[in-house]
């Protein structure tokens, strides 16, 4: 008998409790500027498109809230994220159940950031998912 290891996405679904479902799956959409957002549209297209994923593993389509507002703003410097802050505080107050995004390691600036956002997830009982595109090579 042989086993194969699930994919990331088929083991988030075990981990989805129904009380995660009354609260929203929030998508962090972000590219770092605006030439990305013009350079890379399917990038754009695939985070936008996890707002299916979300509904797809059982949220209402009202329930799943789009945070874009740092679509083509940097993460360095001085300037604030108001998208990121926003999914801080929606964690914070215990309005979210699951977040979505790709490559989750660059949704914050810094380390001291990143940090934050996974202590407020453990304390409130908020999911992480990644979603990673593929990429096929010949």
């Amino acid at each position: 008998m042989s086993t194969t290891a699930a994919a990331p996405w088929d083991r988030i679904e075990g981990k989805i409790q129904p009380w995660h479902h009354d609260r929203l799956a929030v998508i962090y959409v972000r590219q770092s500027t605006p030439q990305q957002v013009l350079d890379h549209a399917e990038s754009t297209r695939l985070q936008y498109g996890l707002t299916q994923r979300a509904v797809n593993l059982g949220w209402s389509p009202s329930r799943v809230l789009v945070i874009d507002e740092d679509l083509g703003h940097s993460a360095s410097g001085v300037v604030e994220r108001v998208g990121f802050q926003r999914l801080v505080s929606e964690v914070d107050l215990d309005h979210v159940g699951l977040v979505l995004g790709l490559e989750m390691s660059r949704l914050a600036r810094s380390g001291h950031e990143w940090h934050q956002l996974l202590e407020l997830c453990a304390l409130s009982g908020t999911l992480l998912a990644e979603a990673t595109p593929v990429v096929w090579t010949l």
